[in-house]
């Protein structure tokens, strides 16, 4: 399911004397414009484990910047892959809906989905995240030149899933969903996850992981994630399913491209 709503996301507190903190003599809620900032250190012993939370209210003001937070998108550009030229598309409804329509009707996709039904419903589900925020965008998977399967692209440390685990500023999230049945269970799936992880990375600089969260019950895509480079870190409870939280991130990717 896409993101919804706004919440609070994390980072270094700032600490410099002209810095935008408040001072000891004016510090409160009714002092900040967008109330109370809370630190949290869950590892004294590490490093960089300091955890701002940012008001919900500061989130939403950056989200109606304009592009939104992955207004790029469109232009990131294709990527080559084992598979192919890989392109992330974002979804034109007036073109798109029939097909997108089509693959959230197959039940192998509606049994974790649970967008089936009539068109109106994947309009509408299409609808919010392209006329929303900017924190969510769906796109097509286009392989080749043919469009094979559906994204969506998201801010995790803005969606409700941040309240599940540690997040850091800027975590970006991966939905997806293989369209065509002939598509599926031949590596087609990690090969894509691996890419469009390795994209965001690479043209999204600020973002230092990339996590998603499939339902524990869907074995090929939890093992999928895992061929991709992502690590199995926790399980969480999300509305409606257990969620297998996996994260790719920048240092560990990095690192294994150096060996």
């Amino acid at each position: 399911m896409p993101p919804t709503d706004a919440r609070t996301t994390t980072g270094p507190a700032p600490a410099h004397p002209d810095s935008l903190a408040p001072r000891a003599d004016t510090a409160g809620p009714r002092n900040l414009p967008f109330g109370r900032l809370t630190v949290e250190d869950e590892d004294p012993g590490s490093e960089d484990t300091l955890e701002l939370r940012l008001p919900a209210r500061f989130t939403a003001l950056h989200a109606r910047a304009p592009g939104g937070h992955l207004g790029r998108l469109a232009a990131w550009g294709p990527v080559t892959t084992p598979a192919g030229s890989f392109q992330l598309v974002p979804v034109r409804i007036d073109q798109d809906l029939s097909l997108v329509h089509r693959w959230m009707n197959d039940p192998a996709v509606a049994e974790f989905w649970e967008l089936c039904g009539p068109r109106n419903r994947t309009q509408a589900h299409l609808r919010a995240q392209l006329h929303g925020d900017g924190r969510s965008v769906p796109c097509l998977g286009v392989l080749d030149g043919s469009p094979m399967s559906y994204w969506e692209i998201y801010r995790a440390d803005m969606d409700p899933l941040a309240a599940c685990y540690p997040a850091r500023p800027h975590d970006t999230g991966i939905h997806l969903l293989i369209g065509d049945a002939a598509d599926r269970g031949r590596g087609l799936g990690s090969a894509l996850l691996r890419a469009v992880a390795d994209l965001i990375l690479d043209r999204y600089p600020t973002c230092a992981r990339v996590v998603s969260e499939p339902d524990v019950r869907n074995i090929p895509s939890v093992s999928a994630f895992l061929r991709a480079g992502f690590r199995h870190t926790a399980e969480v409870d999300l509305p409606g399913k257990r969620a297998a939280l996996m994260i790719r991130d920048r240092v560990q990717r990095d690192a294994c491209s150096v060996e």
